[in-house]
């Protein structure tokens, strides 16, 4: 049984341009509507999977640990993106604030432990999708350096815990109704609290919906055009209805798919640019 391993990446967020990713305002929205919603919801992951330790085996909540201690470690670092953005102009607390509210003061509380869990292992499956594509594409060439060594450290865990919530899911709650209606709860609010974080923030840069859209799909078309890799089809299909289909075949595992090979490629490159120690790991979980 693998233990996740936590690392500690050696970015600086400080000199960030506002528009970091391809150099567009629009695009780099996407990115940061989505990690906007990383820490709050890697500690709600946490606590979700926290509640069911006393049933763990001694194995698995070691496993767990390290699970806790990357998620952990992960909401530090976009934190520290945070206050960039805030430096940029951007009024993220506020959303930050209805995000939180709604999330956690409202739907958390108002749901079982069980589908937080069932939420929870979704989720994963949905960031695993998206480490997935952010280390096999081109994609992330059009990001600044900084923001793009953050991302790859990111998804390379969130590749490696990957299994670690459905893995207990299937061990304390093994229904797979249960698994079921944590995928659609998990769509409702992912796809509901990321619109929502893009749409402020393309408000704050005086910005319409329409604008933004287009300037999107104009992106997409050059990219297509010049064979520079951004944005393989909306997100819609590409992350939620690819994760869905896979998710609710009965005899799914994360582990279906090997990504060893593009983590120990992400891992060597993150450490011979100096973003990673060179050693085997930074720390291991406290146990």
């Amino acid at each position: 049984m693998n233990i996740p391993k936590m690392r500690s990446p050696k970015v600086a967020f400080e000199a960030v341009p506002r528009n970091w990713f391809a150099g567009s305002r629009s695009a780099t929205h996407v990115a940061n509507a989505v990690n906007l919603l990383f820490p709050a919801g890697e500690r709600f992951f946490i606590r979700s999977v926290m509640h069911y330790m006393p049933q763990l085996s001694p194995e698995r909540a070691a496993q767990v640990r390290g699970f806790f201690a990357q998620e952990g470690k992960h909401a530090h670092a976009h934190e520290q993106l945070f206050e960039t953005l805030k430096t940029q102009g951007y009024d993220i607390d506020s959303i930050l604030r209805r995000y939180e509210k709604v999330a956690y003061d409202g739907i958390e509380k108002a749901t079982s432990p069980r589908m937080r869990l069932a939420v929870t292992a979704a989720l994963e499956h949905f960031t695993a999708i998206m480490a997935e594509d952010a280390l096999q594409t081109r994609e992330l060439e059009h990001a600044d350096p900084e923001v793009r060594h953050l991302l790859e450290w990111h998804a390379v865990e969130e590749l490696e815990h990957k299994a670690v919530a459905f893995d207990v899911l299937a061990e304390v709650a093994p229904s797979y109704p249960l698994r079921c209606a944590g995928m659609i709860l998990a769509v409702l609010t992912l796809g509901g609290f990321w619109v929502f974080a893009f749409r402020e923030l393309v408000k704050q840069d005086g910005m319409t919906m329409r604008e933004a859209l287009r300037d999107l799909r104009a992106i997409q078309a050059h990219g297509k055009k010049t064979g520079q890799f951004l944005g393989e089809g909306p997100i819609a299909t590409r992350i939620f209805a690819r994760g869905i289909r896979a998710y609710l075949r009965r005899g799914f595992h994360p582990n279906d798919v090997d990504h060893q090979p593009i983590i120990d490629a992400a891992l060597a490159r993150l450490r011979a640019e100096g973003v990673l120690n060179p050693e085997k790991a930074s720390a291991q979980a406290a146990a």
